[in-house]
Formats: C-alpha cells, sequence, structure tokens
C-alpha cells in the first residue's frame, strides 16, 4: 500500500486528486488543510469514512504540527498543493501569499528532508518523491504565437504569481542542494467541479443560473490555455510514477481561448440547458468592468515534454470539459449557494490597495 500526503486536499484540485487516489484501495492517503476560506471539507463527504482516508487539518507553516504529521505518516509520496492562489485576492492580501506559497512551502521542504533523511528503508527512500504542484503564472505574459516551455524565463507579475515562483526555485534548490527528490509541475488554468466560485468559470455559470450581471474584465480579450481538473489529476498522477527527479513538467490543455468567449460559451450552453424564464439569451448579463491591474494578456502551453516523456494527453477538449462542468454545478447548486452563503458574496477583488 502506497501512503500519500497531500497538503491542501479540501481545495479545488486538492480534492479532485484525493477522490481519485482513495478510489485505489491500494492507496492510503492523508489530507493537511488548513480550511481556509477555499478548502471545503464537503468537497470530500463522499470519501470520509473510508478505511484509506485520513484528515489533519492544519497550517504548512506549522513546523512541529508537520513534522509530527509526517513523522507518524511515514509517506511514499508527498503532493504539495496548499496555496493561496486567486491573483485578485492576492493584490489585497500580499502577505497572506507570501506567507503560505513561499514560508509555508519552505517550512513543508524542510520537514520532509529530515524525515526523507531518516528513512532506513533503501527501496522506500530511493523511490520517495515530493511533487510541487505550481502553474504557468510564474512565466508572466506571452506574446503572440509562443507558449511556455520548461525553460522559459520566470517573469511573474502579480503579487500571487511571484509567490508561486518563489516557491518553486525552493523546490528546485532543496534538490539541487540538498538532493531532495522533487519533482515541479506547471499546470496552465483548470476548471472542473468544485472549483471555488471567485473564479472565473463558477463565477460565471452561478451568475447567469442568478440572473446577475456578468462582469469581464477590460475587453475580455485576455487569453488563457484551460485545463479539465480530472485530466490535470491524472497528469500528476503519471508524473509522479514516471518523471526524472529534478525536473519539470508543463501541463496544458491546448485549449486557447480568451476570456470573452469562455464567457459567451456558457452563456450558450445555458442557453440550452437552462433558459431564462424571460426567454432572453444570457450574454445580454455580459457587463465590462476595469481590468485587473498587471494583468497578463495571454498564457499558453506547450505540453510536449510531458506528451512524450510520460505519455500523457488531456482526454478533454474545451467543449466536453466544460459542459461536464457546467451540468455540475447545475446539479450541485447547494453546494456553491453554501458557499456564497458562508464565505464569498461575490464581491469585486483586488481593487483594496489600488487608488
Amino acid at each position: 500500500m502506497q501512503h500519500i500526503l497531500i497538503t491542501g486536499g479540501c481545495g479545488f484540485i486538492g480534492s479532485n486528486f484525493v477522490l481519485k487516489q482513495v478510489q485505489n484501495s491500494k492507496n492510503k492517503c492523508l489530507n493537511l488543510d488548513k480550511l481556509t476560506y477555499a478548502g471545503n471539507i464537503s468537497n470530500l463527504s463522499s470519501i470520509l469514512s473510508q478505511p484509506n482516508y485520513q484528515f489533519v487539518r492544519g497550517d504548512i507553516c506549522d513546523t512541529q504540527l508537520i513534522s509530527n504529521t509526517i513523522n507518524q505518516f511515514q509517506p511514499d509520496s508527498i503532493i504539495h498543493f496548499a496555496a493561496e492562489s486567486h491573483v485578485d485576492r492576492s493584490i489585497d492580501y500580499p502577505k497572506q501569499f507570501i506567507q503560505t506559497n513561499i514560508v509555508g512551502t519552505a517550512t513543508l521542504l524542510d520537514a520532509c528532508l529530515d524525515y526523507w533523511q531518516s528513512i532506513i528503508n533503501k527501496e522506500k527512500r530511493e523511490n520517495f518523491r515530493f511533487l510541487h504542484v505550481s502553474t504557468d503564472e510564474v512565466f508572466g505574459s506571452l506574446d503572440k504565437d509562443k507558449f511556455f516551455t520548461e525553460t522559459t524565463r520566470y517573469d511573474p507579475s502579480s503579487p500571487y504569481s511571484a509567490s508561486k515562483a518563489g516557491s518553486d526555485h525552493l523546490a528546485r534548490a532543496w534538490n539541487r542542494t540538498y538532493g531532495f527528490p522533487v519533482l515541479i509541475i506547471n499546470c496552465s488554468n483548470n476548471y472542473g467541479p468544485y472549483q471555488f466560485p471567485e473564479k472565473l468559470i463558477p463565477l460565471v455559470i452561478a451568475n447567469c443560473i442568478d440572473v446577475k450581471p456578468l462582469p469581464v474584465y477590460g475587453e475580455g480579450l485576455n487569453i488563457r490555455d484551460w485545463l479539465y481538473v480530472k485530466d490535470h489529476c491524472d497528469a500528476i498522477d503519471l508524473v509522479l510514477q514516471r518523471g526524472v527527479i529534478g525536473e519539470t513538467y508543463n501541463i496544458g490543455g491546448n485549449n486557447e481561448i480568451s476570456n470573452i468567449d469562455i464567457v459567451k460559451t456558457i452563456c450558450s450552453v445555458l442557453d440550452k440547458l437552462r433558459p431564462r424564464k424571460n426567454g432572453n439569451p444570457y450574454n445580454q448579463l455580459i457587463t465590462y468592468v476595469k481590468d485587473r491591474p498587471g494583468h497578463d494578456f495571454r498564457y499558453a502551453i506547450d505540453a510536449s515534454k510531458i506528451n512524450n516523456d510520460i505519455g500523457w494527453k488531456p482526454k478533454e477538449n474545451f467543449e466536453t470539459g466544460l459542459r461536464k462542468t457546467i451540468q455540475w454545478y447545475l446539479d450541485n447548486e447547494n453546494w456553491w449557494r453554501k458557499i456564497q452563503d458562508r464565505t464569498y458574496n461575490q464581491e469585486r477583488l483586488g481593487l483594496k490597495k489600488l487608488n
């Protein structure tokens, strides 16, 4: 049985990954999560009683808790999702992002290094992996027709992306300095079930259902490469099994789409799945608002390395993945309404420190 420790397993991507791993009876999973505003224990309600699942509430900045948890669980691998992740929120509260994403990652790496160095069993020590989950936003904004590769120079624009860049550098340094068995992945924008509704796709779906304005930054021409979250989880699995220690792998869905086109596509799908009572199209709700400061224009991933070296390709294209996502939010309305009632009332973020 493989012992897998997952940090941030109650978040969006983390919870999808935990659900996938616990389904495999050969895995025993420990989920360590602080349960901040975006950490939702109900994401994992279907597995809470499973004998191969364990939950610990804790902060990756808590040195003693981290050390005790790792030493007691004796993991074979650690998947590090835990992070503050919303760009707009990082503009308002940059120090929180620095604390969690940089200080927290350093704390975790140090505790994991101590544990790894203490492993007596040679095979267990040789097979141990620390997989650090990061973002393509560390690379900054792309010019037209170019793509992010694993060797693209870091050029972060927001406090969020800068803090994730810092955590990447720390993970890489622990490998190069101490020989610690690190793998790093930089993924494009994820979407799918359990995504916190401050993000573009679930926000637009929820606002359509409630017939609220659909806010689009600037002219909506900013482009992102979109990746269905379950494809991302499959990629993580394969990198964990086949990845070369010290290497970085870019993961993208090969779906470059502008923000305005995403909003219009969601409107079109919902026109068919849940038409408005007055018969008008949802795209009449689109409202253009002041752009986000430091808004990178375009991200696009060159995923040829993971395609060729690991054998991973996404199963979903954007059309199929988006339709599944919209249907999930329609079927799980209670899930996101509870978040609205308790945590997030869809207020505009990223303006607090601006004149």
